[in-house]
């Protein structure tokens, strides 16, 4: 046989605790272990029987003290190698106390079953363009959803019938077993818990009360929302039960690619190409937004990868009338395929210039002076 377990460890609770404590302790534990809660684990009972025998010594102020006093072994009591040696637990005694805890909670739920359930929510991936997403736009699309029956009205009964009390729960919407000091309350399997039965059903839902029906939505797309975002339009899901609430519909945007530009937050990315001749002299450029293009003046000696900044030209930020900016990202491209001319034109430039013009090429030769002196 094995070995009992100190009360206090069963409980867990030290050995200074409280009448509260140990009361506190004990309901915790018993919500935790209940057979009920543990149908497959064959040990269950036993543990929950060590629980109560605890619960039943350390809770009696005389029984505490002798089995502080003298351990299982109570000269009063007997041997406590079997079983408890400060009075058989009555299992009777906890009937009221177990329904409360446990089969009061789950007619709790069967009568939430039988009230107003809220209908399921729905979600729906809308693909918009950049340019939509930027601006804001309105769009209309389609869904499907199960809706309330037109000819039963969702009640699944045939006009002229209605739905009657449940015989097997007699409306209960779920049925108590008794097994010895243990009661179980299950769903009724007969009106899945809602106490009543539909005998004759509406021959257009099949009894269901719901039929699904395709449904054309239009949503409003705020200006500067971004990929990934979702809007919630409340109440455009499935339809609630039994006078529930309706459902609500995630629309989730799904942005697509531009050709020239990436969002960084509210501001627009954009790599800008110009030739080595502009970003050596300098000049005016024409440069895209989503507003249309704009002039700006490159200045002389631009080098490649230096930002410049157009402000206000970016994303119209969420519920605000503020836009981010525009930042284009110089490219300098060297041309391909010179001619003849092309290239002796170049070669006399070059043999014109020295390492003053070139600031990176100077200081990069100097260094490699110094590494090699």
């Amino acid at each position: 046989m094995a070995e009992k377990r100190d009360y206090y460890e069963v409980l867990g609770v030290s050995k200074n605790a409280t009448d509260e404590e140990i009361k506190r302790a004990y309901r915790k534990k018993a919500k935790e272990c209940h057979p009920d809660l543990h149908p497959d684990d064959k040990s269950a009972v036993e543990r929950f029987k060590e629980l109560n025998e605890a619960n039943e010594v350390l809770s009696d102020p005389d029984k505490r003290a002798r089995y502080d006093q003298f351990g299982f072994e109570d000269p009063m009591g007997g041997m406590g190698g079997g079983g408890n040696p400060f009075g058989g637990f009555d299992f009777g005694g906890m009937g009221d106390i177990f329904d409360q805890l446990f089969n009061g909670g789950m007619g709790a739920r069967s009568a939430r079953s039988q009230g107003p359930v809220q209908g399921n929510d729905l979600r729906y991936e809308l693909r918009i363009t950049f340019e939509e997403a930027a601006k804001g736009c309105e769009k209309s699309f389609e869904i499907y959803r199960n809706e309330l029956c037109d000819t039963c009205k969702g009640s699944g009964a045939k006009p002229g019938s209605s739905p009657v009390t449940c015989p097997n729960c007699n409306g209960a919407g779920q049925i108590r077993q008794s097994g010895g000091w243990m009661t179980t309350v299950r769903t009724c399997p007969g009106c899945g818990g809602t106490g009543k039965v539909i005998r004759d059903k509406c021959t257009a839902c099949g009894g269901s009360g719901r039929m699904r029906r395709k449904r054309t939505v239009t949503v409003k797309v705020p200006a500067g929302i971004d990929n990934g975002q979702t809007i919630i339009m409340n109440g455009q899901g499935e339809p609630g039960m039994r006078g529930g609430p309706s459902g609500d519909l995630y629309i989730v945007v799904g942005v697509k690619p531009h050709k020239l530009f990436r969002r960084e937050g509210y501001n627009l990315m954009l790599d800008f190409p110009v030739s080595f001749v502009t970003a050596a002299l300098g000049g005016d450029v024409e440069v895209p937004t989503l507003s249309g293009p704009v002039k700006y003046r490159i200045p002389e000696g631009t080098q490649p990868g230096t930002e410049f900044r157009i402000k206000g030209s970016g994303i119209q930020m969420l519920r605000s009338t503020g836009k981010g900016d525009l930042i284009m990202k110089v490219k300098v491209e060297i041309p391909k395929r010179l001619n003849n001319k092309q290239k002796e034109l170049l070669r006399q430039f070059d043999e014109t210039t020295s390492d003053k013009e070139y600031d990176n090429r100077k200081s990069f030769m100097d260094r490699v002076k110094e590494l090699f002196q």
